[in-house]
């Protein structure tokens, strides 16, 4: 845990969203053994896109995990509803209770080195709970998290570390973008976890 720990309360946004660090929520061993599980048991797949009428395959892999079949549609693809893990549930419920929101689904990113990384987007599907909290648990490699707003294109980055949490909320999906820059430097993996609530079909 951290000693001096970010407060959780403080906005890193300057309007337009809300956006909170709250730090690492795990102690190194948790983390470690939640990399390691994680890393083996998930049925990782390069993600899929359609990016300009182009099918795109990404050296990223991702996971799509739910309480049902609760579909995933972004860049043109839908993703395969896996069921929880007993680790992912473990997190969940530590999530969920960190910050008071009870999530249905979870959508996985398995970045192999620095070489990877995620342009700027946003996550503000239709099948997404309208202004719902998104909740972003960090394993392995520390990597730089940006948020870019739409119209003034002010920039703001933080460094998310292992076993980190960070939290969208309001409307910062309406108002900024986010990304995970690549940075070569960095040789070791990073998995990174997004709760999410979806639209009940």
């Amino acid at each position: 845990m951290d000693l001096f720990a970010p407060d959780p309360a403080h906005n890193l946004l300057p309007g337009g969203g809300v956006v909170n660090y709250y730090g690492t929520i795990l102690s190194h061993a948790e983390a470690d053994r939640y990399f390691q599980i994680l890393l083996e048991t998930i049925p990782w797949k390069n993600d899929e896109l359609v990016i300009f009428g182009k099918h795109i395959t990404t050296a990223r892999k991702v996971a799509w995990y739910g309480d049902r079949e609760l579909p995933y549609t972004y860049s043109g693809t839908t993703k395969q509803t896996h069921r929880w893990t007993p680790e992912l549930l473990e997190l969940k419920a530590t999530v969920g209770k960190i910050t008071g929101v009870t999530y249905n689904s979870c959508l996985l990113n398995l970045y192999h080195n620095g070489g990877e990384g995620m342009s700027w987007h946003s996550d503000n599907e239709k099948t997404m709970v309208h202004h719902a909290p998104i909740a972003s648990i960090s394993l392995g490699a520390e990597r730089k998290f940006s948020l870019k707003h739409r119209e003034s294109r002010e920039t703001i980055s933080t460094m998310l570390g292992h076993g980190s949490l960070l939290v969208m909320k309001g409307a910062t999906q309406e108002n900024w973008l986010h990304s995970v820059p690549k940075a070569t430097r960095v040789m070791e993996p990073r998995i990174n976890l997004t709760f999410r609530n979806m639209r009940e079909l």
